[in-house]
């Protein structure tokens, strides 16, 4: 019988408990800092209808084409849930005893058939906080500390770059580019970090930018290096939309400085965020020292999401989020060498030798006290349970006879010192 040859979806792997464990580690440092903000826990169906996250409040023409579709039994058209924002406006929308503000983080598997690059992966867990209910920039502000506050707990330094994204449409109608043509436009210019200007020209003209806009847009982007938040001063008067992102920036920025943040947080005309979900600010986080290039977690406000699901234009829900990636902060963890191997998964290793029964007895009265407790139930011969042990870096091992069990009595052997405690139990 010829052996299958079992792999994994491309984009999608196995986590060995070692892998495991440090991702937990991870996930937890997360969770206590969410709680630490005050936000409240939810879970949100992994599977929705294909009409909910394709609705044109979600994540825009890009992002849905890498959505995965399929059909149920009753030829239901389903998608799996590409991020968590969606199925968490969903929820807003459709619950209206929620109190507001309403502050949730929720960390779960998403899935997207996108291109596959260090930390990125098709199936992938995203780790959310958002705030609906809070008009002002202190809810961007406190996104952004808690964001510092997460990440200084997992030992990385980050940097975050910010924007407006009424400053960039307010910019592009003075530039005279078509309504239709506008978020295809802040698209391209969402890959001026990672492509140079000639490409994005290029791609521009491809949309058939009329020359008049075409100049207009090369001109601000050859002035790169200098544009700053008094450049766009100079246009307020001209664009009530522009306007609205400058004052949206001025709040902010106070916010950080008075938080003592300023440093780490950068503003950037240039950052534009390819969803079409955004109305106001935008950031990205990006590691100071730029081992990976990609930006490890990101965000930005979305005021017409939840009304939008409701069918009212009208109805705005002052919305706020950002997003950390958990695979590609492991990632990074891994690269710079701070994932700590041969963790140990339990406190106490039990050998029994020929005491099954009193070494599952022994365990239950440990784990009593908070102690992880595995006993080996293979039949390992003492050296080969040792050998596991040390491998393993278990601290403490107990190898139980029929000696200590008619004495009511155990040994436990601390493996780093080598010294031996007896206790007694009665078995």
């Amino acid at each position: 019988m010829k052996k299958m040859d079992y792999q994994n979806v491309r984009g999608t792997q196995d986590y060995l408990p070692e892998q495991e464990v440090a991702r937990r580690a991870i996930r937890r440092t997360l969770e206590d800092t969410f709680m630490a903000y005050g936000c409240k826990p939810i879970e949100t169906p992994i599977l929705n209808y294909t009409k909910l996250m394709a609705s044109k409040y979600a994540g825009g023409a890009e992002i849905v084409q890498e959505m995965y579709t399929l059909t149920d039994r009753g030829e239901r058209d389903l998608a799996l849930r590409y991020d968590l924002t969606i199925p968490f406006a969903k929820v807003v929308a459709t619950n209206p005893s929620i109190t507001m503000p309403f502050k949730r983080y929720e960390i779960g598997k998403v899935f997207r058939d996108g291109p596959i690059k260090a930390g990125r992966f098709r199936e992938f867990t995203q780790c959310d906080v958002d705030i609906v209910g809070v008009t002002s920039q202190a809810a961007e502000a406190e996104l952004m500390m808690m964001a510092i506050d997460a990440f200084d707990k997992l030992n990385l330094q980050i940097n975050i770059q910010y924007n407006n994204r009424k400053i960039l449409v307010g910019l592009l109608q003075l530039f005279e580019v078509e309504q239709q043509q506008m978020n295809q436009v802040i698209l391209i210019l969402d890959k001026i970090e990672k492509i140079d200007q000639k490409t994005v020209l290029s791609e521009l003209r491809e949309l058939g930018i009329s020359e008049n806009s075409m100049t207009k847009i090369k001109q601000f982007l050859e002035g790169q290096p200098q544009i700053n938040m008094a450049y766009f001063n100079e246009f307020a008067n001209q664009n009530i939309i522009l306007q609205q992102g400058i004052q949206e920036l001025v709040e902010l920025t106070a916010y950080l400085n008075a938080l003592g943040l300023n440093e780490k947080c950068t503003f950037n005309p240039f950052l534009a965020r390819g969803l079409e979900i955004y109305t106001g600010t935008i950031y990205e986080i990006f590691l100071a020292d730029g081992t990976i290039r990609s930006s490890i977690g990101s965000g930005g406000r979305y005021d017409q999401a939840i009304g939008g699901l409701l069918g009212s234009e009208e109805q705005s829900y002052a919305t706020v989020g950002i997003s950390f990636g958990l695979d590609v902060i492991y990632t990074a963890l891994e690269v710079i060498g701070r994932i700590e191997k041969n963790f140990p998964i339990v406190d106490i290793y039990i050998i029994p030798l020929g005491t099954e029964k009193s070494a599952l007895k022994l365990a239950a009265a440990l784990r009593q006290h908070e102690y992880k407790v595995e006993v080996e139930l293979s039949g390992k011969k003492v050296k080969k349970a040792m050998e596991k042990a040390n491998r393993e870096n278990t601290p403490k091992v107990i190898v139980l006879g029929e000696d200590e069990v008619t004495q009511n009595m155990y040994k436990i052997k601390n493996m780093q010192s080598g010294k031996e405690e007896v206790i007694a139990f009665k078995f």
